[in-house]
């Protein structure tokens, strides 16, 4: 079956890069400025295999189980429209872009007498078990999105820009797409470095994105599926992570700093953010400026997003580790530790 799949998919991947991204680049004189025209076809095969498991199968999910009811999905529009934007635009893009620079890297090191092909090839007949390679380099790469993440909520100028995903009041299997286009860009660049540092290959890279991605795309459903006792702690599933979009509760001013995991809840265990056991919160953001993106369309969006991140950029609070709102200037202003900005 698998191997069925595998020559349609190559097959696929041919047929794009033959018949549509090699006249792209054509037109657009880049050769392979970008990366090659298999790779970058291959994201574009990714992304839409994405964008119909979304819609075919978690999508459905949202109706038969819902964690809210909604009287309409008004909200949810813009999530969608982001998602059909970026196809394409996600690490696996950032990985070809980066790669003639990891090769210059590990040439540079080789003049040193000491040859570089990646971190996992110090791990001793690590080429005899490609599977264990490729599983130990998901769970690092899984542990550097944990930390990624809890930069994007602790150093404000992060949150700028993180924040507008966070101001959905209708969380959805759209909604992971709703970023702004400099985070997503920042967050690329940061996990295809891992993976470069690491040595994957691109291939190894695009199947680790996809799947990376469905979760995420799953956590963000408006459902209540969960993965039971057990598999809550290891996984994060949609309950576990609709918590971490929780409206801050101002009686709990903290609750809401929690579960960070992109696929392996294990980190928030590990590391003291887990939250378990809550009932079902409104979702969205206590900051009203912030919060206001909601009324926007995805380039006013955009656009006043990158003016809070201007305001936070450019002052001293904009870069101390704290939890902010923003003023109607757009610059940051301290979130009291004990109450929450309404």
């Amino acid at each position: 079956m698998l191997e069925v799949f595998a020559h349609w998919w190559w097959l696929a991947v041919d047929r794009v890069s033959a018949h549509a991204v090699e006249p792209a680049l054509a037109f657009l004189h880049l050769g392979t400025l970008i990366g090659e025209p298999e790779d970058i076809a291959e994201a574009l095969l990714i992304a839409l295999l994405q964008i119909a498991i979304i819609a075919c199968v978690f999508r459905p999910l949202e109706t038969l189980a819902p964690a809210e009811g909604w009287k309409e999905r008004k909200l949810t529009t813009v999530d969608r429209r982001f998602t059909l934007l970026l196809i394409g635009l996600n690490p696996l893009l950032a990985f070809f872009v980066l790669s003639p620079f990891a090769s210059l890297f590990n040439s540079a090191i080789g003049l040193l007498g000491v040859p570089f092909d990646g971190l996992l090839h110090f791990v001793p007949h690590i080429h005899e078990h490609p599977y264990l390679a490729f599983g130990l380099y998901y769970v690092l790469n899984d542990l550097a999105y944990y930390w990624m993440h809890r930069a994007q909520h602790a150093i404000p100028w992060w949150w700028a820009l993180h924040s507008m995903h966070h101001s959905q009041r209708q969380v959805n299997c759209w909604s992971n797409a709703r970023v702004s286009y400099l985070d997503i860009v920042l967050e690329s660049c940061l996990l295809a470095t891992v993976g470069l540092l690491m040595g994957v290959n691109a291939g190894q890279f695009a199947w680790l994105v996809l799947s990376a991605e469905l979760v995420q795309n799953l956590s963000h459903t408006n459902t209540r599926l969960g993965f039971g006792r057990v598999f809550e702690r290891l996984l994060v599933d949609p309950r576990f992570h609709r918590l971490h979009h929780m409206l801050p509760d101002p009686a709990r001013p903290k609750l809401h700093d929690c579960n960070y995991g992109q696929v392996l809840s294990v980190w928030d265990n590990l590391f003291g953010t887990a939250l378990y056991d809550e009932p079902t919160h409104p979702t969205g953001l206590g900051d009203p400026v912030a919060n206001a993106d909601n009324g926007r369309g995805l380039v006013a969006m955009q656009w006043y997003t990158l003016r809070r991140f201007w305001g936070a950029f450019t002052s001293r609070e904009g870069w101390m580790l704290q939890e902010v709102a923003f003023d109607a200037n757009y610059r940051p202003i301290p979130v009291p530790k004990s109450i929450d900005s309404n």
